[in-house]
C-alpha cells in the first residue's frame, strides 16, 4: 500500500515511525559519558539508529531508564537499513545485591504448608 503514496509522504511516514520508536524505548547505551537510544534489544545484541550514532566498539553499559542492566563488550555486526546492529562478545548482568563469596548457613524455610481449615 505504501508504494502508491508520493515519495515525500512516504519519507514523512518513515521519519514519524522512527521518532515514535525512539520515544517509546527507554533503553539506552552509555559509552563513556555519552548516551545513545537503543531501538531494539535481544539476547545476543542490540540495534541503534545508524544516522544518529557513531560507530561503537569496546565496553558499553546498557540501561533501562535509570536501571543499569548490563556491562557489555560489543562488536559491530550488520547494517539493516538505517539500523546498525551490534553483537555482544560478553554481557555481564548487573544485580541489585553484591555477589556472595560464602555459603549462607541460615536455615530458611524452603516452603510453607497451608493451614488446615
Amino acid at each position: 500500500m505504501l508504494e502508491y503514496l508520493p515519495e515525500d509522504i512516504r519519507q514523512g511516514l518513515e521519519v514519524a515511525r522512527a521518532r515514535a520508536q525512539r520515544r517509546r524505548s527507554r533503553l539506552c547505551v552509555h559509552v563513556n559519558d555519552v548516551v545513545f537510544p537503543i531501538l531494539k534489544l535481544w539476547e545476543t545484541g542490540f540495534a541503534v539508529d545508524a544516522r544518529r550514532v557513531p560507530q561503537l566498539r569496546g565496553l558499553v553499559d546498557i540501561f533501562d531508564g535509570p536501571r543499569h542492566l548490563s556491562h557489555c563488550l560489543i562488536i559491530a555486526s550488520d547494517t539493516d537499513g538505517d539500523e546498525m546492529q551490534y553483537e555482544f562478545k560478553r554481557a555481564t548482568s548487573i544485580t541489585e545485591r553484591p555477589v556472595r563469596d560464602y555459603v549462607d548457613e541460615s536455615a530458611a524455610p524452603s516452603g510453607y504448608l497451608p493451614r488446615p481449615s
